[in-house]
């Protein structure tokens, strides 16, 4: 196989309006609170967010957000009116669409059930079903479907949004890539079980952020091959107001130019675990 078809291409960065992102899924108040505080005083910009234009070929595109709903709520919090993200190509072959699953640990089962139960359009049942919400593992072997008579997508992802809101207050949530409980709960002793969502395609992720009708926090699983991580790019000339777009990025692909030029950019491209987070 020639290099060409497995080297990803070079980032696209660019500095873009915050309010021309449109995220798809709600950021996470535990992830984003903590962080608004840590990019205030951050000196560098280091992990961009992912986007993917939504109007491709228009200047004037606004842009759906695969991966950084966190930073994209806490720069519009702080009020910066530009974020530098990196652009991909939503059709090509270096961009995957998967899911996280969620193993939920410390609380009680009983408890557990007896919230979902009631919650408003949705049924529990201990049996497949066609087009579930999601399906909940248990370690004594059970499978639980989640049922909703709801058929547009606000309402689907109203439901689906209490269900996880249920537990984020209440356990411990971890997110996982695994799907199979056998090799899951081994490593959580405590689980209350493992909830599985279902496979979802870039149509649905353009619709949830064009209608507003969000995914929970932590579902959608974009795999960027070749994405820009650890930039350290000066945190100031992202957010300046007083420089325009423009300007800004034609410093951005000037300070790109040399880096490459100095040797200071490396391409891994093979699947990593990062232990340092």
């Amino acid at each position: 196989m020639s290099s060409s078809m497995t080297t990803a291409p070079t980032p696209d960065l660019r500095i873009i309006p915050v309010s021309r992102m449109k995220p798809h899924e709600e950021h996470d108040n535990q992830r984003s609170l903590p962080l608004i505080e840590r990019l205030k005083a951050a000196e560098y910009f280091l992990n961009p967010p992912i986007v993917a234009e939504m109007d491709s070929g228009n200047p004037e595109t606004d842009y759906v957000i695969l991966d950084g709903a966190n930073r994209h709520y806490c720069f519009t919090h702080l009020q910066w009116p530009h974020i530098l993200v990196q652009v991909a190509d939503y059709a090509s072959r270096w961009v995957q669409l998967d899911v996280w699953h969620h193993v939920i640990s410390k609380w009680q089962m009983a408890s557990f059930m007896m919230q979902l139960r009631g919650i408003e359009a949705l049924e529990v049942i201990d049996a497949p079903v066609d087009n579930p919400l999601a399906r909940l593992a248990v370690p004594d072997g059970r499978m639980f479907a989640f049922h909703t008579i709801t058929r547009g997508v606000h309402e689907r992802n109203a439901v689906l949004r209490e269900i996880v809101r249920l537990y984020q207050r209440q356990a411990t949530l971890n997110r996982t890539a695994q799907s199979d409980p056998a090799h899951v709960f081994p490593d959580y002793p405590e689980a209350t079980g493992l909830m599985l969502f279902p496979a979802y395609r870039p149509h649905d992720i353009v619709e949830a952020a064009t209608e507003r009708a969000y995914l929970p926090p932590g579902i959608s699983r974009h795999i960027i091959q070749g994405r820009a991580i650890r930039l350290n790019y000066p945190m100031s000339l992202v957010i300046d107001p007083a420089v325009g777009l423009e300007e800004k990025n034609a410093a951005l692909r000037q300070w790109m130019q040399r880096r490459f030029a100095n040797r200071q950019v490396r391409y891994y491209a093979e699947a990593t675990y990062q232990f340092d987070e």
